[in-house]
């Protein structure tokens, strides 16, 4: 068996990784180093300051103060370097550039499901291009699952009732293990997949191999008026009330990432997660100055679905921002 064969660690396939292996590499260091110099330092006293005599009694002896000084005064000045190093490598793996590309999946026993933006869906299969950032937004329908790239240096879980979020940006063309990185039940060890990377053409072309159907924001749309959330939240999410009616509930367009108020007096962020609860569960944050009208959509829509209306209201807002 050779190298190749048995890698000692994982291609480095993505911007983050030459950034989180430099951060691992430095702290290994710094363990082997002060893992050693303790070594030594023990068998150099061991032979040093041996009882050499039955009759050899030890004197006791106070260390200088600068010494005492020194052993606590660097370690803290290292621990603080290492823990700016790695929050600040953390930070960048956690706030995607605002030129990401949002991809949904999902996760469950004993598969990941995927949606691109452009409407196409994959099991345990996602293309990427080379060098554009990708946006994972993850949740899950049954348990907790775990999204592990090892060649792009990102794991995120996926976590029932809510979306978490992951980027990166692949770097070479190729194919990557995709693992669920949690224990998630009997078959978790068939849990894995392949995030495979193409070049911008050669991707194109995989999205125009008739592989996909029409953008999740359209499957949003269509689901909105099939739904007849237009009935209170109006046509487009304008908040305006059928013809001869008042509006009945929120405006939706422009509402996505912005602070609601609730009718407890909390604020909340309209994120990914509030409105999927909103749509779930009405009733657990209702928005000040409406009524609680708005009937659940439990077991009425799949997860599936559920992501195409969200992007259905991301989209609201950004046409908002046009």
């Amino acid at each position: 068996m050779n190298r190749s064969q048995l890698p000692l660690f994982p291609e480095s396939a993505s911007s983050i990784a030459p950034e989180v292996d430099a951060l691992f590499y430095a702290w290994t260091a710094v363990s082997i180093f002060f893992t050693a110099l303790i070594a030594i330092l023990i068998l150099y006293f061991i032979v040093r300051y041996r009882r050499k005599q039955e009759d050899d009694v030890g004197q006791p002896e106070r260390a200088p103060v600068w010494l005492e000084i020194g052993w606590s005064i660097i370690p803290l000045v290292i621990a603080l370097a290492m823990f700016a190093w790695g929050t600040q490598v953390f930070v960048k793996i956690y706030r995607p550039p605002s030129d990401a590309v949002v991809y949904y999946g999902v996760g469950k026993q004993w598969m990941w499901k995927f949606q691109h933006p452009t409407g196409q869906r994959e099991i345990n299969t996602l293309h990427v291009p080379v060098g554009q950032s990708i946006q994972m937004k993850l949740t899950s329908e049954d348990v907790i699952h775990s999204f592990f790239v090892p060649a792009f240096r990102v794991k995120q879980d996926a976590l029932p009732g809510r979306y978490t979020s992951i980027w990166f940006r692949a770097t070479k063309p190729g194919t990557y293990h995709l693992f669920c990185a949690e224990y998630c039940g009997g078959e978790h060890s068939k849990m894995i997949g392949s995030v495979i990377v193409l070049e911008p053409r050669d991707y194109e072309a995989w999205l125009a191999g008739g592989q996909g159907g029409q953008t999740m924001t359209l499957s949003g749309a269509e689901l909105f008026q099939q739904l007849a959330c237009q009935t209170c939240h109006g046509e487009n999410g304008s908040g305006a009330g059928m013809a001869g009616m008042a509006a009945r509930a929120p405006r939706l367009a422009g509402l996505y990432n912005t602070e609601v108020t609730l009718a407890d007096g909390r604020k909340v962020i309209a994120d990914e997660s509030y409105i999927r609860e909103s749509i779930l569960n009405p009733m657990a944050k209702v928005t000040a100055g409406w009524q609680p009208i708005m009937p659940t959509m439990q077991g009425q829509v799949t997860e599936e679905q559920l992501t195409q209306l969200i992007a259905y209201v991301r989209s609201l807002s950004q046409q908002e921002v046009k």
